[in-house]
C-alpha cells in the first residue's frame, strides 16, 4: 500500500496510455520521469510541475541511451519506485509481407525497448530491495491475429521474458507485473505503420476491415491509468492483469479453446514421452 511519495520511471510517457500514466502518477502527488522520443508534448505537465516531472529524450531500442536515463533519472530524484514499459510501435501486415527490417524493427522497440530498461533499472530496485515493473503487453499477448502477427510475437516474447524476470527479482523484493490492455483511443493505429500489401490477401483484409468497423469499441486512456495506479498501489499485485471486459472475455475463451485441444490430442501428446536410461 502507498505511503509516500513515490518515483516512476515510463517510457512512451508522450502520448496515449505513457502519458495518461503520467498525469495520474503526477495527480497522486507522485514524481516522474516521462521518457519518450519526443518530449516536447510533455511541455505543459513539466511547466505544471517542474519540480516533479523530468522530461527526458529517450529511444528505448538505444541500450547504452537507456542506461544513462537511468543514471539521470536517480541522480535527479535519488531513487525509483515504479517502472512503466510502455513504449510500443504497430507494425501491421500478414507475416508473408514482412521485410528483414520491418520485422526486426517491431521487436527492437516492443520488446528489446523494454528489455534494456529492465535490465537498467533492476540493479538500482535491487540495491532498494524494493520496486516494481510493470510491462505494458497486449490483447495481441493472448493470440496471433490476422495482420498483427509480428507485433503479437513481440509482445509473446515480452511476457517470456517477463515471466523469467519476475521469478528472478522476487527474491530481491522487487515485483513484476504484465498488463494486458484492450483498445483504447491512442494514436497507436493512426501512427503504426504497414506493409506492402500483397493481393493474394486482399480478400482477408476486406473481412478484417468490415469485423474492425463493426465491432471496434474503444475506451479512454484515463481508464487504464486507474487501473494502473489500483495495481501498484496494491500490497500483492498480481503478475498478470487484464483490462477491459472485452480481453477479459477474451483471454478465458481462448483458455478454454487451448485446454479443450490439449485434453482432445491427450493420449497423442502422453505417448509422446518414455523415460529411457541416457544414451552412451
Amino acid at each position: 500500500m502507498r505511503t509516500s511519495s513515490r518515483v516512476w520511471f515510463v517510457t512512451g510517457a508522450s502520448r496515449g496510455l505513457g502519458r495518461a500514466f503520467t498525469e495520474a502518477a503526477l495527480a497522486a502527488g507522485d514524481r516522474v520521469v516521462g521518457a519518450s522520443r519526443d518530449v516536447s508534448p510533455l511541455d505543459d505537465l513539466a511547466a505544471a510541475h517542474p519540480e516533479r516531472l523530468l522530461a527526458l529524450p529517450l529511444d528505448v531500442t538505444d541500450r547504452q541511451a537507456v542506461f544513462a536515463a537511468v543514471d539521470a533519472a536517480v541522480e535527479r530524484f535519488g531513487r525509483l519506485d515504479v517502472v512503466v514499459n510502455n513504449a510500443g510501435a504497430l507494425f501491421t501486415g500478414m507475416v508473408e509481407e514482412f521485410g528483414e527490417a520491418e520485422a526486426r524493427a517491431q521487436l527492437e522497440v516492443n520488446f528489446f525497448g523494454a528489455l534494456w530498461v529492465s535490465q537498467a533499472v533492476l540493479p538500482r530496485l535491487r540495491a532498494q530491495g524494493a520496486g516494481h515493473i510493470v510491462q505494458i503487453s497486449s490483447i495481441a499477448a493472448l493470440g496471433g491475429f490476422p495482420s498483427t502477427g509480428l507485433y503479437s510475437a513481440s509482445k509473446f516474447a515480452l511476457e517470456g521474458m517477463s515471466e523469467a524476470l519476475a521469478a528472478e527479482a522476487a527474491a530481491f523484493g522487487v515485483k513484476v507485473s504484465i498488463v494486458q490492455p484492450g483498445g483504447y483511443w491512442t494514436d497507436l493505429y493512426t501512427s503504426s505503420t504497414a506493409t506492402t500489401p500483397d493481393p493474394a490477401y486482399d480478400p482477408l483484409r476486406a473481412e478484417l476491415e468490415k469485423q474492425w468497423a463493426e465491432g471496434s469499441v474503444d475506451s479512454e486512456p484515463r481508464l487504464a491509468a486507474e487501473a494502473l495506479m489500483a495495481l501498484v498501489d496494491s500490497d500483492d499485485p498480481p503478475l498478470r492483469l487484464l483490462l477491459g471486459s472485452m480481453v477479459y472475455d477474451l483471454a478465458f475463451d481462448i483458455s478454454r479453446n487451448r485446454m479443450a485441444t490439449w485434453a482432445g490430442w491427450e493420449s497423442v501428446s502422453r505417448g509422446a514421452e518414455k523415460a529411457v536410461p541416457a544414451p552412451r
